[in-house]
This record gives structure tokens, sequence and C-alpha cells, in this order.
């Protein structure tokens, strides 16, 4: 009884989506960054007369820290408004616990951030469809970009490392898994600071988080502060286990001759910064006055 609660919660957020401005628009802008975003590599491959792998823009694309922060930031227009206060929330409130109702809004945000980035994948292995296959082997265009140093011109993260330890599904499958798992500590993120300091410090520390990601970018340090390549292992590792962003990148981990993260060890640190930001959220709602009468009067 108490996880159809917790269901029912969720489920009525989604009802939520119908006809919701910002839900539609998060989507159309998701479409427009996939298309720029994979326009490199879909360039590289039509200007060499190349074929992909289906799940390569995927990889190529988003085994990139600053990708993943464009592509999670969209969410901040989605879910901007947590916690979702709504005309039938006292009836909710008034059925069940302060806690089964935060878990439903941990369920449903943890369902879009699912859908999200399913979506992400989606758009972006049908932006290179008719210039690609489906068997699980790397592409031409893959071993032109790696091996070549052709990536690196057009930024575009192609290791050969990534080539020679996995295949392109298996690659799809951890780099999905990374992203949805950072995607979620923003979102949950977002969800303790509106409860606990209020909407505005909500985006705030969204902005504050892919801010501080794009600073611990061991490439970008190394520019400002002019590091030679001879210094940058050591900020590989440091910044590799600071930073959420670096846990969501593929390329960012422990390939067996390092000691980077794992990739088991990124994804269970991001899960647990969001059970620790689910249990703050469980004190803050304690205290948290429900504001349904615009000023007028608390629930």
């Amino acid at each position: 009884m108490r996880t159809a609660k917790v269901f029912t919660a969720a489920g009525y957020n989604f009802r939520r989506w119908r006809g919701n401005l910002r839900v539609i628009f998060t989507f159309l802008l998701m479409i427009v960054l996939c298309f720029f975003l994979s326009g490199k590599v879909t360039g590289f491959a039509e200007r060499n007369g190349t074929v992909m792998q289906l799940a390569e823009p995927f990889i190529w694309t988003f085994d990139d820290s600053n990708a993943i922060m464009l592509a999670s930031m969209l969410l901040i227009l989605m879910l901007g408004d947590m916690p979702f206060l709504e005309a039938d929330t006292p009836y909710f409130l008034s059925r069940m616990s302060r806690r089964q109702w935060l878990t439903g809004q941990v369920v449903y945000i943890a369902a879009c951030a699912l859908i999200y980035c399913t979506a992400v994948l989606a758009v972006t292995s049908l932006l290179c469809m008719r210039t690609s296959f489906v068997g699980n082997k790397w592409s031409e265009t893959a071993a032109m970009l790696g091996f070549s140093g052709a990536g690196d011109a057009i930024a575009v993260p192609a290791f050969v490392r990534t080539m020679e330890t996995t295949t392109p599904y298996a690659c799809m499958a951890v780099i999905f898994a990374l992203m949805t798992s950072y995607t979620l500590v923003l979102v949950m993120l977002m969800m303790f600071m509106s409860i606990r300091f209020g909407k505005s410090a909500s985006v705030v520390s969204a902005f504050g988080l892919s801010l501080y990601g794009y600073l611990m970018n061991p490439q970008l340090v190394k520019t400002v502060f002019n590091i030679p390549e001879s210094r940058m292992y050591r900020a590989n590792l440091i910044f590799g286990w600071l930073s959420p962003l670096n846990h969501a990148s593929y390329h960012m981990h422990n390939f067996g001759y390092d000691k980077m993260p794992a990739i088991w060890q990124s994804i269970l640190i991001m899960l647990g910064l969001c059970v620790l930001l689910y249990l703050g959220s469980l004190r803050a709602i304690k205290r948290y006055n429900f504001n349904f009468s615009k000023g007028t009067g608390r629930f």
C-alpha cells in the first residue's frame, strides 16, 4: 500500500507533461543540441565518405564532459520548479506521509532522467542512421578518428584505448549509465536545494555544479596554467576523482593501468551522492512549509 502511494504520487507528475511548454521546449532544445554536438562526427564521416557504427555518434559525442554538462543542464528548464506544488498536492499530503510524497518525487525525477537520456541516445543515433550500420564492431570512421589523430583535430574524444578494450554497444551502455547517473545527481541536488533553501537556490546550485565540473576539466586547467604534459597525469588523477562531471566521462576512468576511478566506482559514488541528497531532502521536508494560497496560508 505504501509503495502504491509512492508510485501514485510519481505518476501524477507525468500528467503535468500534457501541453507543458517546459517539457516540450526541453526536448526540442535537446534535439537541436544533439544535432549540433554530433555534427562534428557525422560531418567528418561525410567528408571522408565513410560509414559509422550506429552507437558511435553517441559515444564520441558524450564521452566529453562539456557535452554531458550541456545536455544535463536542459533539465533545469523542465525540473526547475521543484518541488511540484499543484492544486492536488494537499490531497496527496492528506493521504500519505511527507516521506512517501517526497519519495514519489524522487521516483519521478529518476524516471525523467532515464527518459531524457534515452531520448538523447535515440536522437543521436537517428541523426546518423542513413550512414551507419548495426554490427557490433568499430567502424572505419572510428579508426580514422582514433589512430590518425583526426579526432584531436576536430575535438572529438575518439580514444584508441576505448576501441581496444570494449565494443561499441558495451561502450554505449556504460556511457549511458554514467550520463544518467550524473544527470540524476544534478536533479537530486536541485530538489534538495529547493526544499532546503528555495527554488532560486535550486537553479543556482545546478549552474554551480555545472560550472565546477567545467572548471575541473584537466585540458582547461592545462591551457590556463600552462601545465606541461609530463604533469598532466597527476592533474587527470586529481580532477578525475574530485569532479562528478569527470566521473561521468568514459575516458576519465581506469582501463587497467592507472589509478583513475573504475567505472563501477564512479557509478557507486554518484549514486551515493544521490542517496545523501535524498536523506538530506527527507530531513529538510519535515520543516518545509507548503504554501498553497499564494502567501495567505500554509498547509
